[in-house]
């Protein structure tokens, strides 16, 4: 299958060690592809070794959450005018490369966004945060998902634009799934080997997991007035 014209935005934050592998997969997998790391404010060496391995580094400049600097990185691809977008997560190294799942599920027009349900689970801690994420998007729209807060996703870039700006912090799947789906357009959830860095139960991961928890909570509440205020 021919490649359509393509943008890849990968999420980043403090993934020094693994971003330049991510980009370097990336770029054997899907040659021509204009790839962005959107680098959320890190304090480490993620934007140097990010653009030392050939990609577009779009810093938020300081710590403004994963949906702030996905925002920027999604504009700046936008602009290149691609026909498809790819959204990833900084830590996924080599994995990447398994990512073409995603785009051929979309090329086929099985659903204008597609989302990457991990073939393996790694770490995480009790579900609490992921089960709240999977009822809030049920209960917006009706779209029952296995993934609901997966990063990993192919998106046609006319449906892209009209989801932006994403929401705030890890508010940011949850928001584009309810978004894309009152728009009109369909998600759909393809299976995927991929590996990332997961967090699990330490005292760490669980006020990850409980920051995560309460930006579900604001997109929540955010689409249920947003969705009474357009009645």
């Amino acid at each position: 299958m021919e490649r359509t014209r393509l943008a890849v935005v990968i999420a980043a934050y403090n993934e020094g060690d693994r971003i330049a592998d991510t980009v370097t997969a990336l770029t054997a997998a899907f040659p021509g592809a204009k790839i962005f790391v959107a680098d959320d404010g890190s304090s480490d060496d993620t934007a140097a070794r990010a653009a030392q391995a050939g990609a577009e580094v779009i810093s938020s400049g300081k710590l403004i959450g994963k949906g702030g600097a996905a925002t920027l990185g999604a504009q700046a691809a936008l602009l290149t005018e691609p026909e498809l977008v790819l959204l990833c997560d900084g830590d996924l190294a080599g994995s990447a490369a398994a990512l073409g799942a995603l785009l051929e599920a979309v090329e086929r027009g099985e659903g204008e966004v597609a989302v990457a349900r991990f073939a393996r689970k790694v770490g995480g801690g009790f579900g609490f945060a992921v089960g709240f994420a999977r009822w809030a998007i049920n209960d917006l729209v009706g779209v029952e998902m296995a993934a609901p807060i997966s990063g990993q996703r192919a998106i046609r870039a006319d449906v892209l634009a009209q989801v932006l700006p994403f929401a705030p912090r890890f508010g940011m799947e949850v928001g584009m799934t309810v978004d894309a789906t009152r728009a009109g357009y369909s998600v759909i959830e393809v299976e995927v080997d991929l590996e990332h860095r997961a967090t699990g139960r330490s005292w760490r991961g669980f006020a990850h997991r409980f920051r995560q928890l309460l930006d579900f909570v604001a997109v929540w509440l955010s689409r249920r007035l947003r969705n009474r205020f357009a009645r």
